[in-house]
Parts: C-alpha cells; sequence; structure tokens
C-alpha cells in the first residue's frame, strides 16, 4: 500500500502544477475586443487621450502618459513640441470616431503591466482598398492606465 501512494502523490503534485502554469499563463495575457475595449481601463485612457489631442489640448493629453514620456515631452524643444502637436492633431480623430473605431476593428492584448490595443481601419480609395492600422501601447499600474511606448 505505502508503495502505491507515492508516486499517485507525485502524480497528483505534477498534475497540480502544471495546471497552476497553465492557468498563470492564462491569466498572464488576454485579449479583449471591439466594444468591451471601452470599459476597460486603457480603452477609456485611449478614447480620452485621443479626444485631447483632437481638441488641441497636448498638454492635457501628455498627462495621461507615463512619467518616462511626459519627462520626454518636457525634454523637448519647443519647436519639436510644436511640431509634433501639429501632427498629432491632423492625425487625430474625435473620441466619437474613434471610439466607433474601437468598436468595429479594436483589438486589445493585456499581458501582464503592460497593453497594446490595435485598430484596424479598412477603405476605399481610386486605386482600390486601403487598410491602415493604428497601435497605442499601455502601462497599467493597479487600476491606472498611462500611455506608453
Amino acid at each position: 500500500m505505502k508503495s502505491l501512494r507515492i508516486p499517485t502523490v507525485c502524480a497528483n503534485l505534477a498534475l497540480l502544477v502544471a495546471l497552476h502554469g497553465r492557468a498563470a499563463a492564462a491569466a498572464a495575457k488576454s485579449e479583449i475586443k471591439g466594444a468591451a475595449i471601452l470599459a476597460h481601463a486603457c480603452g477609456k485612457t485611449t478614447v480620452k487621450h485621443m479626444g485631447l489631442v483632437h481638441a488641441g489640448n497636448i498638454i492635457e493629453a501628455v498627462k495621461l502618459g507615463t512619467k518616462e514620456m511626459q519627462d520626454e515631452w518636457k525634454a523637448m524643444p519647443e519647436e519639436d513640441r510644436l511640431m509634433m502637436s501639429v501632427m498629432m492633431n491632423k492625425m487625430s480623430l474625435s473620441e466619437a470616431d474613434f471610439a466607433a473605431q474601437i468598436k468595429a476593428n479594436g483589438l486589445l492584448v493585456v499581458e501582464g503591466p503592460s497593453a497594446t490595443l490595435t485598430v484596424k481601419q479598412e477603405g476605399k480609395n481610386d486605386s482600390g482598398t486601403s487598410t491602415s492600422t493604428m497601435t497605442q501601447k499601455f502601462r497599467i499600474d493597479g487600476a491606472a492606465c498611462r500611455v506608453s511606448r
């Protein structure tokens, strides 16, 4: 009887360790699609960020970034910040338009303290169909989600 217990206990322990490893790996990475992204902290942050950029309020938009990103912005020469602000504003969308694009074609991949939002846009032009992709990275700290590089 004793000789059967040790292999059984070892087998159960090995199974438990294997299952725990799979559960930890599954919890470490998750994918959120479409409208559900807008309920996630990173979804809320990215929509607010885009709206602020679109409204020309770059200073407030930068505050939604990580400390490193804010420090980089502050360290830039004024003329570079102005050039970047104009470029970002021209490429931005309203909050409503951006939220609609996220709902239609958004994918948020959350992996531990990092997340990446990918939004694909498909359109038609004179030469056929075009596809563009916007990608935004985030740093998650507790309930807060900050725009990162």
